[in-house]
Formats: structure tokens, sequence, C-alpha cells
């Protein structure tokens, strides 16, 4: 048994430490509020149960304001809200059309819009998301299908080969999204509960600027162009190979009056069909042959031999 009073060549000796041991030891005891100074000199032991409550009392104080300073300044924006609707609605109300520029204030609105939407969001989106847009994306993606809002997206063909879009796609899928994808997208385009469009300013360079539109004629228009795009897409989770590797019947007259260079409407009448179901075969068959213009479709359906 150590006596508090004995000193640290003493501690030393009896404990089997060299002096600068006993010393670091001591140190990291009063550190750790283990050992206290004794008025009558030498050291006090403390219990661990004693020198935690000493030790961490004031960090638990200190978390405990900064939890009453955050429910504080929660309160204090919730109460702002009433006001940011209003500015908002009167925002809407005075202008149809919206000009947002940068990036950041862009991304804001997008954010926005997709935590206040209500019923539905479509997407039409050209070219290959990148992989930090699709992990920017998905959370919000995932939190509006919670809430039960209808989720459309549209995709062109061409990434049904990149493994990281496909992985986006599958997990939207999963979540309740409808995903499909055509062989061509005329721009970037989101519509929300069919009040609200965004359009990019200059679809070539994203950070120019976005179009926000709330003009009841041009959002008719935009929605009937969305859907127009949607018709013809593919499921994204549908057997492209269900028909077979060569088109027969309908796809194949189809396909051989495509080569020949006849339009939708010219095959139609000629085959006795609707312009619009000419349209989805002929969204299939590109498809299919993983073309981008309807004269690579040809090429290609040459190349396959599915001509002859």
């Amino acid at each position: 048994m150590i006596h508090p009073t004995e000193s640290v060549e003493q501690i030393a000796v009896r404990s089997g430490l060299t002096p600068e041991e006993v010393t670091a030891a001591e140190t990291r005891l009063f550190a750790l509020g283990l050992l206290r100074s004794s008025p009558g000199g030498g050291r006090v032991a403390i219990s661990p149960e004693s020198a935690a409550d000493a030790l961490l009392a004031p960090l638990e104080q200190d978390i405990l304001q900064r939890r009453i300073a955050m429910a504080a300044a929660r309160a204090r924006l919730h109460a702002l809200s009433g006001d940011y609707l209003e500015a908002r609605s009167m925002r809407s109300a005075k202008s149809s059309i919206e000009v947002v520029q940068g990036i950041d204030n862009i991304r804001a609105v997008i954010d926005d819009l997709d935590r206040t939407c209500a019923t539905s969001i479509d997407a039409l989106n050209p070219g290959r998301p990148t992989e930090d847009a699709i992990r920017a994306a998905l959370p919000l993606d995932l939190k509006t299908l919670e809430r039960g809002v209808r989720k459309r997206q549209l995709f062109q063909q061409a990434v049904r080969t990149n493994r990281a879009v496909v992985q986006y796609a599958e997990q939207l899928v999963s979540a309740g999204a409808q995903v499909r994808t055509a062989s061509v997208l005329p721009a970037s385009m989101l519509i929300y509960d069919r009040s609200c469009a965004v359009l990019p300013l200059d679809p070539q360079q994203a950070a120019a600027g976005a179009a926000l539109v709330r003009d009841p004629a041009v959002l008719n228009f935009l929605q009937q162009l969305f859907e127009h795009c949607w018709d013809l897409g593919l499921d994204f989770a549908e057997d492209e190979q269900k028909a077979g590797p060569e088109p027969t019947g309908v796809e194949k007259d189809v396909l051989v009056l495509m080569a020949a260079g006849k339009k939708d409407e010219a095959i139609a009448h000629q085959l006795g069909m609707s312009p619009r179901s000419v349209s989805r075969i002929v969204a299939r068959l590109m498809e299919r042959l993983a073309a981008e213009s309807r004269f690579q479709a040809g090429v290609r359906a040459a190349l396959n031999g599915w001509l002859s």
C-alpha cells in the first residue's frame, strides 16, 4: 500500500518503476481527476465515478447550452415559414417566367422544389449524369418518393451501358419511381406538380442559368412534350431482347420501311397502324440497335443482316 505522502522516489522504489515513470503516471492521473492534492500534503485518490462527474460536467453543461441554442434557433426559423410561403406565392404570382443564375442558386431552387412538391415530378435527362450529380440527387429523390410523390424519369438510351446510372435507375425503380430511356431527348427539363418547370438557359452550359416557368400555356406545351417523349420511351427494366435479336413480323416491316427513309406517318399509313404505335416500335428498334439516329439504325440493321 502506497502512502499518500510518500515522495516520488519512495513510490518508485516500492513499485519497481523509475522516478520519471512515476511522475508521468501521476501527471496522467491528475489530468483525469483520479488524484488530487491534499490540503495536508500529499495526494488523495478519487473514485473513477467522482472523477468522471467532475471531468465531464462542464462538457455536459456546454452540450446542454448548445441544444438550448439550437432549439431556439429552430423555433425562430420555423416561425418564418409563413412569411416565406407568402413571399414565395407572391413571387410566383408576379412573374410567370423567372431567371435564376449561379449554380448554387439553381441547386437551392431545385432542392426547394423537390422538398415542397406534393404530387408529381417529371424529368427529362439528356446526356449522361455524372457520379457526383447522382450522389447529390439520390437522397432527395428517395425522400420525395417516400412522401408518395409520383416521379417519372426519362434518360437517353446510351446510359444503359453506364454502371453508375444503371444502379441509380434501379434504386429509383425499387423506391417506386418510373424510369424509361429514349433514343433522343430535346433538352433537360423538370416539371413539378404540373405547375412549375425548370429549363436550362443554355443546354450546353448548366452553370449559365435556369428559367422557372409558371405560365399555364407554356407549362401545358412542356407537359405535352414530356408525355410525347415518355410514350416513345422504353421501361428501364424491360428486357430489350425478349422478341429475339432479329425483329420479325410488324417490327421487321417497320424496320425495312424506316431504313428506306420513310417517316413514321408514311409507315403508319402504309401498314395501317397509328403513328404513335409506329413511333414506339421505331424507338424499340433503335434501342436494340443502340443507334442515335434513324440513319445509324438502318446501317446497323443492314450490317446485322436484318434487312435481307
